[in-house]
């Protein structure tokens, strides 16, 4: 074990867990290809094979984060470090911090809900909850890789599943979105490998470690592109302003269980990889571009809010509303606080739940009605009075309302800009006003769409569906309730992840104290 590694000799791990969170789908998905059944039929065996694998590795999360993490210990925790391919440095190195442990507990329970959300999908079964399977694995190696090389190829893996997902089982535009999917973030995949390969021949001995990497904190010109390259592969996935336009048209074909991973968990791998790179390894650089991260955030609050109102797709309404609620992420971050970059990742534990309740719900009605235009979709809350509850609660939580998780984690990033005594008074009452003009805006493009869908002038042919099952009333409640959980009681959140946001914060202070004047709005 490297010397370098921040460790205690408790966050050692005895067994190696966090591999066979990570590795268990990717077993399931190997084993898919010997199950009986006529792909072309609707077999329920690969369903029911891959809802399996992943209850039983998401309760092996919520066992393994419930009782061998320490929410109090900022760092590496559960850590395995073995040498994989050493003439090129690459180790099989999977660590937990608070970064990280929320966000694969989060990923796993909307992967298991997509699966289960995927009952009515019948052509190439096995094909289908397969490529669930590895994007299970891709993803939860996403958020617990420690060494650059092995998350790249991660990062890179969890491509191909989507990709596939949206060209094979997407509505009647599938290639095109697809394409356009894989070009942005393909494209944006060069710039994060070049950076990170900088960052690793940096200083002085070649190193793909994470831990040792952010050691290092290069200065200057070097530190800079670095931050950029980071910043722009990155938030391609996020999605920032302007590399977002891939995102409306892939929730567009993508069908609902794909929508549920795409805004619940990938968007999540961008704001994530932020905190991990730009702002743990380039806190200079961060120092210095941080006002600028909030200026896009404050584009993205805005313009995802507007562009919303102009959506006559249900789901593609929703999916510029996600490019707005991702603002608040970036808002956090560019706070450089504990408070923001707290509230950051609570918006995007927040905004996963909320997300991926308000896709599936607008599934459950599309596979009812066969629509998803708005001026189509009429009068729905006397036959569906269920779904329409909780499409309204979905959309209440993402307005902000009190009470709910949306609530709580966009007045912490708020807290978090008024409480950062670098900038200037000028520059955080700015921010807070535009950004509180997307907290004006939410509501109205969201209930709009509510009493359209559902209390618009009644579409004949839509008044004899029938309303929501036990099955799918399940899966709604296991994204509602948590929204409503960390709503009242956000302390079940934010225990997971305070330490290491704190730490975070205190890295950054503590190199803005050796470089004053690197914030440009100072007071």
């Amino acid at each position: 074990m490297d010397a370098n590694l921040p460790l205690t000799a408790a966050s050692q791990a005895s067994f190696p867990w966090l591999s066979l969170i990570v590795l268990l789908p990717a077993m399931g998905a190997l084993l898919m290809p010997l199950l009986p059944g006529n792909e072309t039929s609707n077999s329920q065996a690969p369903r029911n094979f891959a809802l399996a694998f992943l209850l039983v590795d998401f309760v092996l999360m919520l066992v393994v984060f419930s009782r061998m993490f320490d929410g109090q210990d900022g760092g590496l925790q559960l850590v395995e470090r073995v040498s994989w391919i050493p003439f090129i440095g690459l180790e099989w190195s999977l660590g937990a911090d608070g970064l990280s442990a929320p966000l694969v507990v989060l990923s796993g329970l909307i992967t298991l809900l997509a699966v289960a959300a995927s009952w009515k999908v019948q052509s190439k079964t096995r094909l289908y909850f397969a490529l669930l399977l590895v994007q299970a694995s891709a993803q939860g190696l996403v958020f617990l890789s420690q060494d650059f090389l092995l998350f790249f190829l991660a990062w890179e893996l969890e491509l191909v599943p989507v990709y596939l997902l949206i060209a094979i089982w997407g509505g009647s535009r599938r290639l095109y979105a697809a394409t356009k999917f894989i070009l942005y973030t393909a494209l944006a995949s060069l710039l994060i490998l070049i950076s990170g390969l900088a960052l690793a021949l940096s200083g002085g001995e070649f190193t793909l470690n994470l831990t040792e990497l952010a050691n290092r904190s290069p200065e200057g010109s070097l530190g800079l592109l670095c931050y950029l390259g980071f910043l722009v592969g990155f938030g391609v996935k996020l999605p920032m302003f302007p590399l977002h336009t891939w995102l409306p048209d892939a929730h567009g074909e993508a069908n609902a269980p794909v929508s549920m991973l795409l805004a619940g968990v990938l968007l999540k791998m961008g704001g994530y990889a932020l905190l991990r790179f730009n702002v743990q390894m380039l806190p200079d650089a961060h120092l210095q571009l941080a006002p600028a991260l909030i200026v896009i955030g404050i584009v993205n609050i805005i313009y995802g809010a507007l562009n919303a109102f102009a959506q006559d797709n249900v789901k593609r309404r929703i999916a510029c509303s996600s490019v707005s609620h991702m603002g608040f992420v970036l808002l956090g971050i560019g706070a450089i606080d504990a408070l923001g970059i707290s509230g950051a990742m609570l918006q995007m534990i927040s905004h996963g739940l909320i997300a991926a309740a308000m896709f599936f719900v607008t599934g459950t009605f599309y596979e009812r009605t066969q629509t998803l235009s708005i001026p189509n979709m009429g009068g729905l809350a006397k036959v569906l009075p269920i779904t329409f509850a909780f499409f309204l609660a979905s959309s209440l939580a993402s307005l902000a309302l009190p009470g709910m998780s949306g609530f709580v984690s966009e007045i912490t990033v708020f807290l978090g800009i008024i409480s950062q005594e670098g900038f200037t008074s000028i520059f955080r009452v700015i921010t807070i006003v535009l950004a509180a003009i997307g907290l004006v805006l939410t509501p109205v493009y969201l209930l709009s769409m509510c009493r359209r869908v559902f209390f618009g002038p009644r579409i004949p042919a839509l008044a004899m569906i029938e309303d929501i099952n036990p099955r799918e009333l399940t899966i709604g409640l296991s994204l509602i309730v948590p929204t409503l959980v960390i709503g009242f009681w956000p302390r079940v959140a934010i225990d997971l992840y305070e330490a290491s946001t704190n730490a975070l914060a205190d890295r950054l202070i503590s190199h803005s104290l050796v470089a004053q004047g690197s914030l440009l709005p100072l007071g």
